[in-house]
C-alpha cells in the first residue's frame, strides 16, 4: 500500500507541470463559459420580463484569473454585424431592447445600426448601464426610450481622424480656422480641415435623419449643438 502511494506521489510530482498546464487552460475556459451562460440566462429572463427581444452591444475587457492571479485578458465584443442582423430579423411589431456598453467605434457601423433600429416598426428601448460614447450615443438617439443608470453617461458624437498613432476630433481641426487664416495653412492641414468639415456635416445630417419624426426641430437642433 505504501509502495503504491509513493508511486502515485512520484507520478504526480513528475507530471506536475502537465497538470498545472491543463488547469491553466481549462479553468479560464470554464470561467468564461460559466460567465457567458449566466449572462444568457439573465438576458433570457430580461426578455421574458420586458416581453421584448433583447440584443446586446457590449465592448469591454474581461479578466480571467487562476488561484486569484490574473492570467488572461480578452475583449468581449458583440460584433456589429450580429447586432445589425438581429435587429433586421426581429418581426414587425416586436419591441427591441438594446443593452449597450461601448466606447464607440467605426462611424459607418454605428450609423447602420442606428438606421436599422430607427426603421424597425416596434418600440425601441436602449439600456445604458455604464456608458455609450460616440457611435453608441448615435445608436441611442435612434431609440424611442433611453434607460440609464443615474451615473451612466452618453458622449459626444464626434468624428475622429486617425493619423499614425494620433487621433484628432474633427471639431478640433475646424477650430484651427479661428487662429489661422486658410491661406496660411499647409496643404496637409487644409486637406484635414476640408475632411473635418465634411465629417461634421455628415454626422449632423445623420443625427437629424435619425431623430426626425420623433422630436421637434428645436429639440433636434439642441442635440446637434450639444453632441456633434
Amino acid at each position: 500500500m505504501c509502495w503504491k502511494t509513493l508511486s502515485l506521489l512520484g507520478f504526480l510530482i513528475t507530471n506536475l507541470w502537465i497538470i498545472f498546464f491543463v488547469l491553466l487552460v481549462l479553468v479560464p475556459a470554464f470561467q468564461r463559459a460559466s460567465l457567458n451562460a449566466a449572462r444568457r440566462s439573465l438576458l433570457t429572463r430580461l426578455a421574458q420580463k420586458l416581453n421584448s427581444q433583447v440584443i446586446t452591444l457590449i465592448h469591454r475587457q474581461e479578466v480571467v484569473s487562476f488561484l486569484g492571479i490574473p492570467i488572461a485578458r480578452y475583449i468581449d465584443i458583440d460584433d456589429s454585424e450580429d447586432v445589425l442582423r438581429a435587429i433586421r430579423m426581429a418581426p414587425e411589431g416586436t419591441s427591441i431592447t438594446l443593452v449597450m456598453h461601448t466606447p464607440g467605434g467605426i462611424a459607418l457601423a454605428a450609423s447602420q445600426i442606428a438606421f436599422a433600429l430607427s426603421s424597425h416598426k416596434g418600440k425601441k428601448t436602449v439600456i445604458v448601464p455604464h456608458f455609450a460614447m460616440s457611435g453608441g450615443t448615435l445608436i441611442a438617439l435612434a431609440a424611442d426610450e433611453i434607460v440609464m443608470d443615474p451615473h451612466a453617461v452618453l458622449g459626444p458624437v464626434d468624428p475622429q481622424f486617425v493619423e499614425g498613432n494620433q487621433s484628432y476630433p474633427a471639431v478640433s481641426v475646424l477650430k484651427i480656422a479661428q487662429y489661422k487664416k486658410l491661406e496660411n495653412m499647409e496643404d496637409r492641414t487644409l486637406i484635414l480641415y476640408d475632411q473635418a468639415n465634411k465629417a461634421v456635416e455628415q454626422t449632423e445630417a445623420i443625427v437629424r435623419k435619425i431623430m426626425q419624426g420623433k422630436y421637434d426641430e428645436r429639440v433636434i437642433q439642441n442635440v446637434v449643438e450639444e453632441l456633434v
